[in-house]
């Protein structure tokens, strides 16, 4: 995998519902703020950008799921996304959703694989 893929961390980092992990991803040459959190067991990563407007989910780092542990959602606006999809759930996303990103847990590791699916533009 390491030869296909980069490490984002360790999967004892991820909790069910808990605090996310950020990182970087290039997209069309420039760094652009990533997120991975756990949800139904499975780590589920998005760029880091509200259907809204684009800001960033997380006012307070890895803070990516509401407060009942049940959504992901923008600390700006309040927009709900579902965690298993990123679709908008409700709230000012406009319809839209989070850019998915696939992630590989393997040996105890989150792994980004450098190819992505087309929407990601990586």
């Amino acid at each position: 995998m390491a030869d296909e893929a980069r490490v984002i961390c360790s999967s004892a980092e991820l909790e069910e519902g808990g605090r996310g992990v950020r990182f970087e991803v290039d997209r069309a040459g420039r760094k652009t703020p990533a997120f991975v959190v756990r949800h139904q067991g499975k780590p589920r990563a998005y760029l880091n950008q509200c259907g809204h407007v684009g800001v960033e989910l997380d006012w307070n780092e890895g803070a990516f799921f509401d407060a009942d542990g049940l959504n992901l959602i923008c600390s700006t606006h309040g927009a709900l996304y579902d965690p298993a999809t990123g679709r908008c759930v409700t709230g000012r996303c406009n319809g839209n959703g989070l850019v998915p990103l696939n992630v590989v847990e393997e040996n105890d590791q989150i792994f980004l694989p450098l190819s992505q699916p087309e929407r990601a533009i990586l």
